[in-house]
């Protein structure tokens, strides 16, 4: 099993087949618009422009579940984002990471890496062109700290 195996859905409520990224390195993230982390979105666009020619994604998924800070809608979180951090990457439906109704992918995620509940919002995992988890990095990892990592990938 590795992430091709997995439907998610879009922003917009669509099912989107993560198989369409094959091939591509993928970071996938968990974010909130109102988190002390939110002005990563700033280095995560940069990143995203940098590389995405070369193969690279970023997949956002919103979660209210840590202080409730991605409230509203999805229209509402995609419009703050792409109005204030000018993102252009993929963003996804809000979920939830942890419990039992978290959604598959993060239950997936999580296990591919260390098993550990995720901590907080702007959790960040690497994902290699063959679909597998390589990485996990904690909220407080700027985009910038990864880059690197990246890189090697691309």
């Amino acid at each position: 099993m590795n992430i091709y195996d997995f439907t998610v859905k879009d922003n917009k409520g669509n099912d989107v087949s993560l198989s369409e990224y094959k091939g591509k390195v993928l970071l996938v993230v968990n974010t909130a618009t109102g988190c002390g982390f939110t002005p990563q979105y700033e280095g995560l666009q940069n990143m995203y422009a940098k590389y995405n020619e070369q193969g690279f994604e970023i997949l956002d998924f919103p979660c209210n579940q840590f202080a409730m800070q991605a409230p509203g809608d999805d229209a509402k979180i995609d419009s703050f984002c792409t109005l204030r951090y000018n993102t252009t990457f993929p963003r996804f439906k809000k979920i939830k990471v942890n419990g039992s109704d978290a959604d598959p992918l993060y239950d997936y995620l999580k296990e591919a890496t260390n098993g550990k509940r995720i901590k907080w919002n702007f959790t960040k995992f690497l994902v290699d062109r063959d679909g597998n988890v390589v990485g996990r990095f904690a909220p407080s990892d700027k985009p910038e700290d990864i880059e690197a990592s990246v890189e090697k990938l691309l």
